[in-house]
């Protein structure tokens, strides 16, 4: 059952921005914080993308290296 949400346009700024991280040299966010925000389960928001990758641009949507996910956790770390 999907979570319950603010509709995205409630959600502050700060919010956003703590889940953004920079990995290879771009701005990204998380699927499960896309999926939270949007009031979605994570997997749904991934079906959803994949049934529609026509209309989302080639560097949308990556997965980690080893390497960029550890990363990615010192980052998290590091931000709480």
């Amino acid at each position: 059952m999907p979570k319950s949400s603010l509709p995205i346009s409630a959600i502050s700024e700060e919010t956003i921005v703590e889940k953004i991280f920079i990995i290879r040299g771009q701005k990204v966010m998380l699927d499960k914080d896309l999926a939270e925000m949007y009031g979605v389960e994570t997997a749904s928001l991934n079906r959803a993308v994949k049934r529609n990758f026509t209309r989302f641009p080639d560097d949308f949507m990556f997965q980690f290296s080893k390497e960029e996910f550890q990363n990615l956790i010192y980052q998290i770390g590091t931000s709480s």
